[in-house]
Order: C-alpha cells, then structure tokens, then sequence
C-alpha cells in the first residue's frame, strides 16, 4: 500500500492526465470540459456546497462537461469520501439531477456475488433499500477501486433521498448509455419524490431559520404566482445569517408567507432591500444573483401557496 504522501502525489499526476484526456475525447465533438476537483467539506459546508453548484451550473450553461473528482491531493483518510458512488450521489442531488447512473464491472446488484455464487439473480428494480437489500451487497472485488456493491448501496441512500433516481449499470461493454437505453441488463434504484420537491420538503422543515424577512404586498402576491423573490419586495431584513441559510419571509402583516434560501448574506440583504436587481448589483460592486431567494429555494404556504411541504 502506499503512504499518504506517495497517495497525493500520484493523484497530483493523474489529475492531469485525466483532464487532458477528457477535453481531448469532448473536444473531438466541439464541447468543452471543465475539471473540478472537491472535498468533503465542499458538499457538507453549506457556503462551499453553493459555490461548487454554482461551478457547475455556469459550466453547464457553458456547453461544458464537468469533470468531478475527489481532490485527492489534499484530502486526508479522515476528511474523504474515499469512493467516487457517494461522492456522484452528493454531486447528483447538489445538481439536482433527475437521474445518476454509475457504470460498474458488473452490471447490477444481484441476489449474492455472482463471483462467489453461480445461482445469483439480477434485481432489475429497488424500490426501497432496506437492509435485506444492503445485505446482498458485497465488498470490493477490484484492487482499483475502493469502493464495490457496499458503497453503491450508500450512494443509492444518498441520491434517492433526495429525489434522484440512480441506476446501475455494466461499464465494461462499449457504449453502454446506448445498451441501458435499449434495454440492457442493470439495476434501478427509484425514488418516490423528484428532485425539486425532496429539496422543498428539506429546506421546509430540515432547517432552522436564521433570520426573517418582511416583503410588501405586490411581492407576497408574486411568491404565491410561483415568482422568486426580488430585492425590490422586500421591506426589512432581520437576524444574522449568511448566503444559502434558511430564513423566513413574512408579509407586511408580519404572517409567515413560505420559507427559503437567502442568496446574500444579512448586510448585503440589509443594503438592497427594496433597490431593483440592477441598483444592487451597484450596490454592492458586483453582479450577483438577480433574486433574494429564487423560487427553486423557495417553499410558499398558505391558503393559497403553490407549494407543498408535506
């Protein structure tokens, strides 16, 4: 085995490698690639989390590839994810993706290792993964990788809790997006809820708000059209709370009109309430999100909501 050190400093190489080829194969079809390396910490820390999303998304609209992996350079054994299922499952459901397919040397979770047992059957659909399911899972088989069934199993936890269906597949074939498109041997792991509204139901009632803010009637008449919140809407901003926390939003009458993530931190807020989106960004010297809270953040109840949490 080798040493931490000897670890980062081959992942230093490989990195390179691993980008060139990428943006050579995707150039080859006129479309970009852009690397993106992460850590622990840039899924678990909410400031880092937006950061790394927003990365994304720009590369997206960019007609660029993101080419993701762990930053193996600088994580240690106890702040890494160690295997790339779960870290895709944390890049799925911070994209919001509909669906996560990991390729692998087998082409599904069987009933037992069909390695170690001739008799193995092929679970073609999950729809729960209960612990009869974990249990069929088995350890890595390959030396070059670190993850196997087990971590797999987890990712699907992961991306399925938050409402993106993944999907496990052969890697070994050619072409096999083609081969699961036709309908080639894999496993399905399903999810009861979609992306947007497992996020809804999280931000609702998962986190505790850090401060409040009062909107005028013209803006809690445009939440409740499906509108994102601008600026311009709101009255006063209260609390201590940084970009991408959870606050509340009340109407002039002080009820609780729907709960959301903020886009700015409490003293940028405080400075462009009530500017328009262009003021603010004059405000503040930068160009940052045209909206206070966009309405994919944002959960409206109410009589007449358009919004769900339950």
């Amino acid at each position: 085995l080798l040493k931490l050190e000897e670890s980062q400093a081959a992942a230093a190489v490989g990195q390179i490698e691993l980008a060139r080829i990428w943006s050579g194969v995707l150039g080859h079809y006129g479309i970009g690639a852009g690397q993106i390396l992460v850590t622990l910490q840039d899924t678990e820390e909410r400031r880092r989390y937006l950061n790394a999303r927003s990365t994304i998304s720009k590369l997206l609209e960019w007609r660029a590839v993101p080419v993701i992996n762990e930053n193996d350079t600088v994580a240690t054994n106890e702040i890494r994810y160690g295997d790339n299922d779960r870290l895709a499952a944390r890049v799925a459901t911070m994209t919001s993706a509909d669906l996560l397919i990991l390729l692998s040397d087998i082409d599904g979770l069987y009933t037992a290792p069909p390695s170690a047992n001739p008799n193995a059957k092929l679970i073609p659909v999950v729809e729960s993964v209960t612990a009869d399911i974990e249990a069929m899972a088995g350890a890595a088989e390959s030396e070059l990788s670190r993850g196997g069934m087990r971590t797999k199993i987890e990712a699907a936890k992961i991306a399925t809790s938050a409402g993106t269906h993944m999907l496990i597949a052969s890697g070994k074939i050619e072409h096999p997006l083609q081969a699961i498109a036709d309908g080639g041997p894999c496993t399905w792991f399903l999810t009861p809820a979609n992306p947007v509204t497992a996020r809804k139901r999280w931000i609702a009632g998962s986190l505790e708000p850090k401060g409040t803010l009062t909107i005028d009637a013209g803006a809690v008449a445009a939440l409740r059209a499906g509108k994102s919140l601008l600026p311009a809407g709101v009255i006063r901003v209260e609390g201590q709370f940084a970009r991408g926390d959870a606050v509340v939003v009340r109407g002039p009458d002080t009820h609780e009109i729907g709960r959301g993530l903020i886009a700015y931190d409490a003293e940028d807020a405080d400075r462009i309430k009530g500017r328009s989106s262009s003021d603010a960004a004059q405000i503040l010297g930068i160009s940052g999100r045209a909206e206070m809270i966009h309405r994919d953040d944002l959960v409206v109840g109410g009589p007449r909501g358009t919004d769900s949490a339950k």
